[in-house]
């Protein structure tokens, strides 16, 4: 199995969110930022509004799994952060894939 480096400090996510450029769906918001580097790192961010741990961890998942299975078509070097809004609760794992390639192909940072 293919290894996705994950964004981990806080101070990287703030990066990404004050300098990068974000677009949004019904589902999702994504900021991209270009990190200079050969690869693409990658965070996910839920608030505590979209539901229980459960239901967050579940919705966590779902978008791990979708990026990892598309992660050769995305551009290199860049910092994504991809925010999980509240209507996504009921999601499942068709629709939060969909709506990742959504804001992929928005970004232009699907190589295709």
């Amino acid at each position: 199995m293919k290894y996705s480096v994950s964004l981990r400090n806080n101070t990287d996510f703030r990066r990404v969110y004050s300098e990068g450029r974000s677009k949004g769906n019904k589902y999702l918001v994504m900021y991209i930022f270009e990190n200079n580097q050969a690869v693409n790192r990658y965070g996910i961010s839920v608030s505590k509004k979209v539901g229980n741990s459960v239901v967050r961890h579940h919705l966590t998942r779902l978008l791990r799994e979708s990026y990892r299975l598309h992660e050769e078509m995305f551009s290199s070097g860049l910092d994504i952060v991809v925010v999980i809004r509240t209507s996504a609760s009921n999601c499942n794992y068709h629709e939060m894939e969909s709506a990742l390639l959504h804001l992929a192909k928005l970004h232009g940072i699907l190589k295709m």
